[in-house]
């Protein structure tokens, strides 16, 4: 293989000319024919017997070019890569044959997409507003454990959210009962929204023993077409209030439902457990708030197909997500009516967003000069290898050892952000964002100038004529012969 050439042809894309003599281009030949003679037969000889030179001499010499060619063409195109030293993204490749012969071999050109050379800058001194790490939530969890172990009992009160009412219940339409509208001791939550709505509220207040009238309007879009729409009259009978007791919050209880003696311990476990979760959520907050300005100012164009390749990855993930859900991906495409284009443009955004934050990261860590050790890149594999529960060689065979490096480095070079961040309040922040939209807005033209009089439109009317260029002749139109003429020249 020869390199002859490597020429930039636009941003993000080269075009590579490649030769590859004819030794190594009849070597392919050959493979190419080792694969396919037990698929042909020719007169005076046995299936996968016909010798080379006969399959040619009664297909044409080229007969095993295209096959030849295929053989050949990834290992050149990668060698070529290589010294060239390019950093090819996986897409489309468009390729073409320059030259093809037994006596000369194969020359040929590749025109690949790369990754983009990006720049950024003022990475450092970046402003965040962090989130208090204050915990409130303590009597709230509490709640929810009182909820958990709370029973309903009879009460002797008005019904309110939250509790249920025992019913008897009969609809009427034009004061005529209707098919459907009828139930007895039934038994329905306040506050659940599971009947008609302005249902649930009319009850709120009454006690057992009342008649309640209750007054309705079917919703537009009801799935019974007679009623849709349709102001309706329930008449209730209430039989039963039941409301939530919930236990005593004493030591004794939180010895029966915990590990602890204690309320006051249980309380402390309780705050360090929300100062915990409060805290993650600061950190994964503030990260946001810097990718969001490292995005903002990374610098350089970036080719559609590295962010279809994020999608592609994301799209797997999904994937992965439904089928550890036991559902099908066809599956959920059905049950949601949603098309792949559909699907793939409601990951782009988040798409775009990871291929920026990654490039901008991975920029500094060029910078900066970070880079992983040997040691910190085999704690990630075993990591790794711990998270998924599998062999650490395995996952080595799996995910390249560059690849966790620059992970990395990535790591490292968000923690040099974030270390390097400056903290402000909230409103400090709003107002940098909102000078950065400013400034980042296109400036309004100036408004054109109205033509007063007759003779000063009539003269924009002739500066205009002299400044508008010549119409092009009209091309003339291809005939369904002519084209048919094109496609055998070519």
């Amino acid at each position: 293989m020869k390199l002859i050439s490597c020429n930039n042809v636009e941003t993000n894309r080269y075009q590579l000319e490649v030769a590859v003599d004819a030794k190594e281009f009849n070597e392919g030949i050959e493979k190419a024919y080792q694969k396919a003679k037990n698929k042909i037969a020719l007169p005076g000889f046995r299936k996968g017997k016909t010798p080379r030179a006969f399959i040619e001499k009664y297909y044409g010499k080229d007969v095993f070019f295209e096959d030849a060619i295929e053989e050949i063409y990834p290992e050149a195109l990668d060698a070529a890569i290589a010294e060239a030293k390019l950093d090819v993204i996986e897409d489309k490749i468009d390729f073409e044959v320059v030259e093809v012969s037994k006596e000369n071999g194969l020359t040929f050109k590749a025109t690949v997409t790369t990754m983009p050379v990006v720049d950024i800058k003022d990475y450092k001194g970046l402003k965040i507003a962090p989130k208090s790490i204050e915990v409130t939530e303590v009597d709230a969890k509490v709640k929810e454990l009182l909820d958990r172990y709370s029973r309903m009992v009879t009460v002797d009160r008005g019904a309110e959210n939250d509790d249920i009412v025992v019913m008897d219940f009969e609809g009427f339409l034009d004061g005529q009962p209707f098919e459907g509208g009828q139930a007895e001791n039934y038994s329905l939550t306040l506050g659940t929204k599971m009947f008609i709505p302005g249902f649930e509220e009319q009850l709120i207040g009454h006690k057992a023993g009342d008649d309640v009238e209750v007054n309705v309007t079917f919703p537009e879009d009801y799935h019974a077409e007679e009623l849709a729409g349709k102001p309706t009259t329930f008449k209730v009978h209430i039989h039963e209030v039941k409301g939530k007791e919930l236990p005593e919050f004493d030591d004794e209880f939180v010895k029966d439902i915990s590990d602890f003696d204690t309320v006051e311990a249980l309380r402390a476990d309780m705050r360090e457990k929300l100062e915990a979760i409060k805290k993650e959520e600061v950190a994964g907050d503030i990260e946001y708030q810097l990718m969001l300005q490292l995005n903002d100012r990374l610098e350089g164009e970036i080719p559609n197909a590295l962010y279809e390749k994020q999608i592609d990855t994301e799209i797997r993930a999904f994937n992965y997500r439904l089928q550890s859900q036991g559902l099908r991906f066809e599956t959920y495409m059905q049950l949601t009516g949603q098309n792949p284009q559909a699907l793939r443009e409601s990951f782009r955004q988040q798409a775009e967003n990871q291929v920026k934050i990654r490039l901008a990261l991975e920029k500094i860590a060029e910078l900066e000069n970070l880079t992983a050790t040997d040691a910190e890149i085999d704690e990630e594999f075993e990591n790794l290898a711990k998270m998924y529960k599998q062999d650490v060689e395995k996952v080595k065979e799996l995910i390249s050892r560059e690849g966790q490096a620059k992970d990395v480095a990535a790591r490292k070079a968000m923690n040099l952000v974030r270390d390097n961040a400056v903290v402000v309040s909230e409103e400090e922040l709003e107002a940098e964002k909102k000078a950065a939209a400013e400034k980042k807005a296109p400036a309004k033209k100036p408004a054109a100038k109205k033509t007063t009089t007759k003779k000063a439109a009539a003269e924009d009317g002739e500066a205009a004529e002299k400044k508008a260029p010549a119409k092009k002749p009209a091309a003339k139109k291809t005939t369904k012969k002519a084209e048919e003429k094109k496609e055998d020249a070519e």
